[in-house]
């Protein structure tokens, strides 16, 4: 009987992921800033639409990140992928990348997309000027109500970055632990 080390099993498992996520069409290797421009405008449409609290949380808030199109993928270990922008008074200022990396028991193929808020100066300004941001404990994530519609209550209105989830599709079950890198681009 032969053993598998820890080591042997996770690059087994990245490897799937990575397979999986390279057969999921997520704009990688698209025409480039005008591309996720017109995504990122699509998506906000989409978002003011459907949750039309998301509009005054932008007005409150310093620049909004949209990640249109996130692509994950996973069995056992997993990732995502997906680029966007930054937004500052609604122009745009930056490109970025998303790379999430996730291990548990999963198993799926998902896409959605994303936006966080920045509500202060600060926030922003800490994304901006590093190297690489991860998403962590400093993000509060609010949900819509059973009505449909997103609120921004008193808690998440102090928050320094509030993180909008939205418009998924695929299927996606399990429990994992998963982290987030933003990364600025030249797309």
């Amino acid at each position: 009987m032969k053993t598998i080390t820890r080591r042997a099993a996770m690059l087994g498992a990245l490897a799937t992921g990575g397979t999986l996520l390279a057969g999921c069409a997520n704009g990688v290797g698209s025409s480039g800033s005008q591309t996720i421009d017109a995504r990122v405008q699509s998506t906000m449409n989409y978002l003011y639409s459907a949750f039309p609290g998301t509009e005054q949380l932008r007005r409150k808030s310093a620049g909004v990140l949209v990640m249109p199109l996130m692509t994950k993928a996973a069995l056992g270990a997993g990732g995502a992928y997906g680029r966007g922008a930054l937004l500052v008074n609604d122009t745009t200022v930056d490109y970025y990348s998303a790379a999430q990396a996730s291990l548990g028991f999963q198993i799926g193929a998902q896409q959605y997309a994303h936006a966080l808020f920045f509500m202060t100066n600060d926030a922003l300004y800490n994304f901006r000027t590093s190297p690489g941001w991860e998403a962590g404990g400093d993000i509060e994530y609010a949900l819509r109500d059973r009505g449909g519609n997103l609120t921004a209550t008193t808690l998440t209105s102090t928050a320094p970055v509030i993180g909008l989830i939205f418009g998924q599709a695929g299927l996606m079950a399990g429990a994992s632990v998963d982290g987030t890198k933003y990364t600025r681009i030249i797309p």
